[in-house]
């Protein structure tokens, strides 16, 4: 993908955020702000579109021949779409909806296994930060500068759909499972930039997911001056990439071990159970 402004993270509010780990239904105007963002997709208008035009694409024709995004009716990806569920949030003066966070490791974890990414040593996690990084999981409309628009959770914009086969690049769940698929591409590029470097397994696991945000992050011309150790003269904004894709891959363990630990805490006998409507409409 073109060079990117990486989003700051963002905090949901609190109360959101025990609706989503409790599985409470919120209806109505139930809205959030999360801290000001840096958002990858707004701040494009202000910076331009950096990159070579021949970056538009994700991958070459051969490449986008192996991407298995066949959205048909009644397909696997409807049925996990069914099973979506969206809380609202304020951001930028609008009211927008995030998936909630078990909905968020439901299709991290299901694009990851789709992309076989534990083949390249990647996992569900990686996928829930590097759209953590681009969107923070709010899926809105921004344009570069020359109005070029630029898409849903990961990001892509028309022609870059069309490389991969998106039918529909502001459908979350095919965004989601296409950057996967991407994040594929960009592991086995980092390999081989690391393969030389005397590196611990751990040392390796970073410099590896170092070279995916930086894939995912920059124009084929400016990745190609990684070689593994120099991250620290790459732009700010694709080191703050690589910073919020880690936080992002963290957080992902943190929610699932949360939910896993509520949902036991649940099943045990006597634990009430609540639900809650806005009267708001």
């Amino acid at each position: 993908m073109k060079e990117r402004i990486a989003s700051h993270l963002t905090a949901t509010h609190n109360v959101v955020m025990l609706a989503a780990l409790l599985g409470i239904g919120l209806t109505g105007s139930v809205g959030t702000s999360p801290a000001p963002i840096s958002d990858t997709l707004v701040q494009r208008v202000q910076f331009g579109k950096v990159g070579a035009p021949a970056q538009v694409a994700l991958a070459t024709n051969a490449q986008a021949a192996r991407f298995p995004l066949k959205f048909s009716p009644n397909s696997y990806y409807d049925q996990l779409r069914a099973k979506l569920n969206w809380l609202p949030i304020r951001y930028a003066g609008n009211l927008l909806k995030t998936p909630d966070s078990e909905s968020r490791l439901l299709l991290a974890q299901s694009a990851a296994k789709r992309a076989g990414l534990e083949q390249v040593g990647l996992s569900y996690r990686d996928v829930y930060g590097i759209i953590r990084a681009e969107t923070s999981w709010i899926p809105r409309l921004g344009a570069s500068k020359d109005g070029t628009p630029n898409l849903g959770l990961a990001q892509f914009e028309p022609a870059t759909a069309k490389a991969v086969g998106l039918t529909d690049p502001s459908d979350p769940v095919q965004a989601v499972h296409a950057a996967a698929l991407h994040l594929r591409d960009a592991a086995v590029w980092s390999a081989k930039r690391i393969a030389n470097l005397k590196l611990t397994p751990e040392q390796r696991a970073v410099k590896l997911r170092e070279g995916v945000s930086i894939y995912y992050n920059l124009s084929s011309k400016g990745r190609s001056v990684w070689n593994g150790l120099n991250t620290a003269t790459l732009p700010i904004e694709t080191r703050r990439h690589i910073a919020n894709a880690r936080i992002g891959a963290r957080e992902a363990g943190e929610l699932e071990q949360q939910l896993e630990e509520l949902k036991g805490r649940m099943s045990q006998p006597g634990m009430m159970t609540a639900s809650y409507q806005s009267n708001g409409g």
